[in-house]
């Protein structure tokens, strides 16, 4: 009883938080004269994903022909509150697409499969792989999802629109101060310094910056002790916002989605933030190659960190798990398969693959494979999964991040309250 009271909690908070080469001849895995099956798979995506992963899927079942396979995808908000059902009647797909963000909950409700069995058998090939990012997916010894690329925080500019304002281009050095001063020498101009930051992604790296995690390594209190943190962070965005030098909540009122409505493709903010796998996609919109920096520091290779972008989970109700295994291990190891996806989910897990793609890749790509290759050398270990309660706690800080940058609240009295609430809910725990 008491795992399906958590069951909904916990689904509650998901709905609430709902944002090339020949064909080889024969590969290994190949599967020939098997017996009829049919997958389901999903995943969030934009177009560029949508389609890329379709072609995918169509040269899979090609290959093995014995193999059919059904698939759905939308946004990332709305995809989650499609799951949410599923995941109650547990008839989730056989292959789920998989946040990190996301990965304790599921798993904490044995809904997804342990995928080392797959691992140790073969099926799912991991040999040309960092151990590291293989364990990315895995939570008290199990492997819940296998990463699909990695991915790490980056800067995006256009060097015109800097010199446009005068503005010199970030180093591999600059700073936050160095962030700040470049939106002093915008006030008035009608130009943001940059687009909107989620607060728990560039908080928890500001934390790591500080040598502190978001969460405590148990996951029932916060990592930090001291509020002067939260303090310092969230008193810049709001000094930022009150001079409408970064974006405040109601600007995604409008249709912020399409580059015509967003300031940043207008040419009106000097930096977009994200992670690399959103590189090529911006580029796309932008129409032009952009820029590429490190978030700012100082010791932004404390704060940086090479994270899986997204994996692949197999649901414990599949009763195709091996098919399912098989199908990502061609997923992220064929060389076809993932220039057809050009590293939209990141930079190829498999070093074979990264180092033939980058004898054939177009520019915007090889400046992710770069960038990549530079984070590698000045970063640090990513932090263990989050707890299963963090949709809650996000809630809570995006609840106050909003009010800060409508001025309804002080950077001290947010970050009293953040720690009630936050160390509330995480020492509450859940009953098993």
């Amino acid at each position: 009883m008491g795992r399906w009271l958590r069951m909904i909690g916990i689904i509650g908070m998901m709905i609430a938080l709902a944002g090339c080469v020949p064909q080889l001849a024969h590969r290994p895995g190949m599967i020939v004269e098997e017996e009829p099956v049919t997958l389901r798979i999903a995943w969030w995506g934009g177009e560029f994903r949508n389609d890329a992963t379709i072609a995918v899927i169509k040269l899979y079942e090609e290959m093995n022909p014995h193999v059919r396979i059904e698939y759905e995808y939308s946004s990332f908000n709305e995809y989650w509150k499609r799951m949410a059902p599923h995941a109650a009647g547990n008839a989730l797909p056989d292959i789920i697409q998989m946040d990190i963000s996301y990965l304790s909950q599921y798993s904490s409700l044995q809904l997804l499969e342990d995928l080392t069995p797959y691992i140790d058998k073969g099926l799912i090939d991991t040999k040309d792989m960092d151990p590291q990012q293989v364990q990315g997916g895995s939570i008290d010894g199990k492997v819940y999802g296998l990463s699909l690329g990695v991915n790490a925080m980056l800067s995006m500019y256009d060097p015109e629109v800097l010199k446009t304002q005068g503005i010199e281009e970030p180093t591999e050095k600059w700073t936050w101060e160095d962030f700040e001063r470049m939106g002093e020498e915008l006030i008035g101009k009608d130009v943001y310094v940059g687009t909107y930051f989620t607060p728990e992604q560039f908080f928890a790296y500001y934390l790591r910056q500080h040598g502190y995690k978001l969460y405590d390594e148990d996951g029932k209190r916060l990592g930090y002790e001291d509020d002067a943190l939260f303090v310092d962070y969230f008193g810049r965005m709001q000094r930022l916002a009150k001079s409408k030098l970064i974006f405040a909540p109601d600007i995604w009122t409008s249709d912020i989605g399409k580059p015509d409505s967003d300031p940043f493709y207008r040419g009106e903010a000097l930096f977009s933030w994200g992670y690399s796998n959103q590189y090529i996609s911006t580029v796309q919109r932008y129409g032009k190659l952009l820029s590429i920096a490190p978030m700012p520091g100082p010791d932004n290779d404390k704060g940086l960190f090479l994270k899986p972008g997204m994996f692949f989970s197999i649901a414990g109700n599949s009763r195709h798990k091996e098919e399912a295994a098989r199908f990502i291990s061609f997923f992220v190891n064929d060389l076809e398969a993932n220039m057809l996806l050009k590293g939209e989910r990141g930079v190829p897990v498999s070093s074979t693959v990264k180092e033939q793609m980058k004898q054939l890749v177009e520019p915007e790509l090889a400046r992710v494979f770069e960038y990549i290759d530079w984070v590698e050398n000045n970063s640090s270990p990513i932090d263990p999964p989050d707890p299963v309660e963090t949709p809650e706690v996000t809630l809570v800080l995006r609840d106050l991040y909003d009010q800060l940058l409508f001025g309804r609240i002080t950077p001290e009295e947010a970050a009293q309250q953040f720690r009630e609430q936050a160390d509330a809910i995480l020492g509450r725990g859940t009953v098993p």
